[in-house]
């Protein structure tokens, strides 16, 4: 299958470009990027052409990976869907919800594959968690603590300035905490100072989860904790990760496969959608 990556920020050079070129089954046609000398300075690094115009680089392409932010990846890969090109995208798949939908829906008229780089539903280290956590009966609660230093000189206004913490990490504690307690109901939340976000979430399985997120913490604040608690004990999501690399080259070949079988995958756009539905619940809430 024939990729085309959008973007060429820090994450496109760390896992999209290197794990697409890695993974089997997949060939990295091309680069399109915003910036031209960008483009180009990494469409050498991978061995691949580099496009200015993204209606080209679609016409020479099967598939479209993106690594760019939400607004961005959901118009453009409407784009893609609207001529049957299958879709690897980001989290969050668009900003609003309107646009989730829009995308969802063109991707169900067109029968393409689609998938959401949700990083810890591909990572085998975190797969081998969440499956011995769901073959445990009995977990009553979880909590996901996602408190992040980000450099406030960072190249990403959209999550330090736009939408914050919520549409940033919220999207990893939501699909976290879906994996190991199914699927969410509803959930509500409380803003704090800096940013903070506290959520309180049900899950149709009657268990009930938290998470606390912010990109705003003092460095000596940071903190990650996922993990379930219940009539087995406490379980802890383990804190090492496998190589960005590796990981999205999991996904890469998960798209191939979706798209050869035509099944849908567990995180597809369906998915995407729902954590969007979520988030801007969320923030409705927050503005209240």
């Amino acid at each position: 299958m024939r990729f085309g990556l959008v973007g060429t920020g820090p994450w496109a050079r760390l896992a999209h470009g290197p794990g697409l070129r890695a993974a089997s089954g997949a060939e990295l046609a091309g680069v399109w990027g915003r910036d031209a000398a960008k483009t180009a300075a990494f469409a050498a690094e991978l061995e691949v052409p580099a496009y200015g115009d993204y209606a080209e680089l679609l016409e020479t392409v099967d598939a479209v990976a993106f690594a760019v932010p939400p607004k961005v990846q959901a118009s453009m890969a409407l784009e893609a869907a609207a001529i049957g090109k299958h879709l690897l995208l980001d989290k969050p798949v668009a900003d609003s919800l309107d646009d989730a939908r829009a995308l969802a829906d063109e991707a169900a008229d067109e029968g393409i594959a689609t998938l959401v780089f949700f990083t810890g539903r591909f990572d085998p280290i975190m797969r081998q968690f969440f499956a011995e956590v769901q073959a445990r009966a009995g977990w009553k609660g979880g909590w996901a603590r996602m408190l992040a230093a980000m450099d406030p000189n960072a190249e990403s206004p959209w999550r330090r300035e736009e939408r914050g913490a919520l549409w940033d990490v919220g999207p990893h504690a939501l699909s976290n905490l879906s994996a190991m307690l199914g699927p969410i109901v509803e959930l509500s939340a409380v803003g704090g100072a800096g940013g903070l976000v506290h959520l309180v979430v049900t899950h149709e399985s009657g268990a009930t989860s938290t998470a606390s997120l912010t990109l705003s913490a003092p460095p000596s604040g940071s903190s990650f904790e996922t993990g379930v608690w219940g009539e087995s004990g406490t379980a802890l999501m383990p804190a090492e990760y496998t190589a960005p690399v590796e990981v999205y080259q999991v996904a890469v070949e998960e798209l191939v496969q979706a798209a050869e079988s035509g099944e849908s995958h567990p995180v597809d756009i369906a998915f995407g959608v729902r954590v969007v539905e979520l988030l801007a619940s969320a923030e409705a809430r927050l503005a209240r």
